[in-house]
């Protein structure tokens, strides 16, 4: 995937359904899946208390950032980051090339059992990922060679 998807409503439905399965299977919050540059593709749970559009943000770069710490070891990536705090909690893990799940839970579950379905879960959200590029769907691209420079000059 090249670009984030337009997604439509069967689309949204269907990754919906896995994201919604994968909570009630975990017993986590909330589900969000991002592109590598930390755009929402798609989320579910309760989304009230955070604004995703930031976590998503700082999960991209999180990523980025162990990214180069995994090279230094020896490792092309991390595959999965977990972040324990004292109430919340954070496991994020790969999707694919370009796509993270990120998974917020709290106390009443753990991470072993968020991170055994997350991967299923991460292995359907690619596959029907790759399906939207298969369909022929369009999605939005940027490319920088786009972008004409204009100059405003001051009459």
């Amino acid at each position: 995937m090249n670009c984030i998807p337009a997604l439509t409503i069967e689309n949204v439905a269907n990754l919906d359904g896995i994201l919604a399965d994968f909570l009630t299977k975990s017993d986590a919050e909330l589900t969000v899946v991002i592109d590598r540059g930390g755009n929402v593709i798609s989320q579910y749970g309760d989304v009230a208390v955070m604004d995703v559009t930031i976590i998503a943000a700082l999960a991209a770069g999180s990523f980025a950032a162990t990214k180069e710490l995994a090279r230094r070891i020896g490792e092309v990536e991390f595959n999965a980051l977990y972040h324990q705090g004292n109430g919340s909690h954070i496991f994020m893990n790969s999707v694919d090339d370009d796509t993270i799940m990120i998974t917020v839970f709290g106390p009443r579950t753990t991470v072993g059992l968020v991170r055994f379905y997350s991967t299923a879960t991460a292995l359907a959200v690619s596959e029907l990922l790759k399906s939207f590029d298969r369909s022929g769907a369009q999605g939005f691209s940027f490319d920088a060679a786009d972008v004409s420079a204009t100059v405003f000059l001051d009459r």
